[in-house]
């Protein structure tokens, strides 16, 4: 149970500004990337310049969601000859896809090979680059937390994350800033990889209260759950277990049962020594 798109006006290689009249934001529901697909592709029918060269990755990354990388690949391919003419925000996007159709989240472990790895930081390392000396924060914090997802060692993964939260946090654009929760969450599993617990919960706890105050319900729920996790890695099962039993009854009022959590309590009961109720949740959590 573990991670937002705007743009402003981004100059070109010549330096003339071009305005975004494009919202990626109200085309994009990451739970449905097929309605994505279709929302991006109406979207692309009345579009021109770099408008149409953004939708296009961003259709080529639909694909990748739903692990068609071969599509997601072939779609960027075709579009490379209009990308070197194109505004910082439009190369930006495009290096950024690239990289994600090589390492994702939603890639295999068979498919992270050290190639993929090295070919995919290129990608994100351009796309970064464009990004933040375009001033576009929000691009340039989503290139560099890829960079970390590229990455195989905590350390580097550490070191990557808060490069992004650097960014993040110090930027007067609002679509950059509301990063800083999902980091705040990545950092924390990051040291939790480490075995460094007590900075992973400090890390989580921020991640939670950013999450409460930002409204939202279900996000806040995983932010808890994050918590919840790391207090029984750290053997206080009794504050776990509180945690996990709140997010069960959260979950069923909202009509939305969590296997997660189901997962976590089947542990903890195990760890506290009760095996009838530890195969009652992992039952319920398959």
């Amino acid at each position: 149970m573990p991670l937002e798109i705007a743009e402003a006006e981004s100059p070109s290689r010549l330096g003339i500004v071009r305005s975004m009249t494009i919202d990626l934001t109200g085309l994009w529901n990451f739970a449905d990337p097929a309605a994505s697909e279709r929302s991006l592709r109406e979207a692309l029918c009345a579009a021109t310049g770099d408008d149409a060269i953004i939708l296009r990755t961003q259709i080529a990354r639909t694909h990748g969601l739903r692990r068609n990388f071969d599509e997601a690949l072939r779609i960027l391919v075709e579009l490379e000859p209009s990308v070197p003419g194109a505004s910082a925000a439009a190369r930006a996007h495009y290096a950024l896809e690239l990289g994600r159709a090589r390492v994702s989240a939603t890639h295999g472990a068979d498919a992270l090979t050290d190639d993929a790895r090295e070919e995919a930081r290129s990608h994100f390392e351009r796309a970064a680059s464009e990004a933040r000396a375009a001033g576009l924060d929000a691009l340039a914090v989503d290139a560099i937390h890829m960079l970390a997802l590229a990455e195989t060692e905590p350390a580097a993964q550490l070191r990557r994350t808060r490069e992004a939260l650097a960014v993040a946090v110090v930027s007067s654009q609002p679509a950059a800033r509301r990063w800083e929760a999902s980091l705040l969450n990545n950092l924390g599993c990051a040291l939790h990889a480490e075995g460094r617990f007590e900075e992973a919960l400090a890390e989580f706890t921020r991640a939670s209260d950013l999450r409460a105050a930002q409204g939202d319900a279900a996000a806040h729920r995983i932010a808890r759950w994050m918590i919840g996790w790391t207090l029984r890695s750290m053997g206080r099962l009794a504050d776990a277990l509180e945690v996990q039993n709140a997010l069960e009854a959260e979950c069923a009022a909202a009509g939305a049962p969590d296997p997660h959590v189901f997962a976590e309590l089947a542990a903890i009961h195990e760890a506290l020594g009760d095996a009838a109720r530890a195969l009652a949740y992992r039952s319920r959590s398959a």
